[in-house]
C-alpha cells in the first residue's frame, strides 16, 4: 500500500474561503447589521455570500469559538447576546492586562512606547475628522491594546485583542455610541500625559477609574442588570 501524502488533508483555498466568510460576519456584527439574537442561517448565508453551506458552517464555528455567536441545540446559530456578567468580566480581564502594562511604562522600549501614542494620535484624528462610531470604536480599542503591548508580550496582546472583540460585540448594541468620543478622547490623553510625565502610579489609578466608569456605561446603556 503507497505511503500516504504528508498533509495531503490541507487545503487553503477553502480555509481562505472560510476565513473570508468569518471575517464578513465579523464586520457586520462589530457595525450593527446583525443585531444580538439574530439567527445565522446557513442556508440564507451560503445564498448571500455566494459560497458552500459546509464553508458557512465551519465560518459560524468560528465566531461561537470567539464568543460572538452562540450555538442552541435546535434552534442553530444566533448573534450572541451581550450579559451583564460577560461584559463585566471582560472589563476585570482588561484591567488585569492593561494595568500590567501601565506599570510596565518605564521598562517599555522606546518603540512601545511610540506606539501607545501613535494609537492615541489615530483615534483622537479619527474623533477631530468625525469619523463613523465604528471606525472611533476600533480605534479606541487599538488604544487600549497598545497599553498591553508595553508588557513586551505577544501572547498577552493576542488576549486583549480577543477580549476587545467580545467588547466590539457589546459596543455594536449601543446606538451610537460615538456620542461621548470627544469626552473618550479627552480622557486618553490624559493618561498618557501622565505617563509622559512617568507618573505610573496616577496613571494606573486613573486608568482603573476610566476602566471602572466604561464597564458602567456600558452595561447601563444596554440596559443589563
Amino acid at each position: 500500500m503507497p505511503a500516504e501524502r504528508p498533509f495531503a488533508s490541507l487545503r487553503l483555498e477553502h480555509s481562505s474561503t472560510v476565513d473570508r466568510v468569518a471575517e464578513e460576519l465579523r464586520r457586520a456584527v462589530f457595525e450593527g447589521e446583525l443585531e444580538s439574537g439574530t439567527p445565522l442561517r446557513e442556508v440564507a448565508l451560503a445564498e448571500s455570500l455566494g459560497v458552500s453551506r459546509s464553508t458557512v458552517r465551519e465560518a459560524l464555528t468560528v465566531l461561537v469559538a470567539e464568543g460572538l455567536a452562540v450555538r442552541e441545540p435546535h434552534r442553530g446559530v444566533a448573534v450572541a447576546t451581550p450579559q451583564a456578567a460577560s461584559v463585566r468580566d471582560v472589563c476585570a480581564a482588561r484591567w488585569v492586562l492593561e494595568g500590567a502594562g501601565v506599570r510596565a511604562w518605564q521598562a517599555a522600549s522606546s518603540d512601545q512606547r511610540a506606539h501607545v501614542h501613535e494609537t492615541l494620535d489615530a483615534y483622537t484624528s479619527a474623533v477631530r475628522a468625525g469619523a463613523s462610531y465604528q471606525e472611533l470604536n476600533a480605534r479606541h480599542l487599538a488604544f487600549h491594546v497598545s497599553l498591553v503591548a508595553l508588557v513586551g508580550s505577544p501572547r498577552l496582546v493576542s488576549m486583549a485583542e480577543g477580549l476587545m472583540d467580545e467588547l466590539r460585540l457589546a459596543l455594536a448594541q449601543v446606538e451610537r455610541i460615538n456620542r461621548n468620543a470627544h469626552d473618550q478622547a479627552e480622557t486618553h490623553t490624559a493618561l498618557v500625559r501622565l505617563l509622559d510625565e512617568d507618573d505610573v502610579e496616577a496613571a494606573h489609578r486613573f486608568l482603573r477609574a476610566h476602566l471602572v466608569d466604561a464597564e458602567e456605561e456600558i452595561v447601563h446603556a444596554l440596559g443589563l442588570v
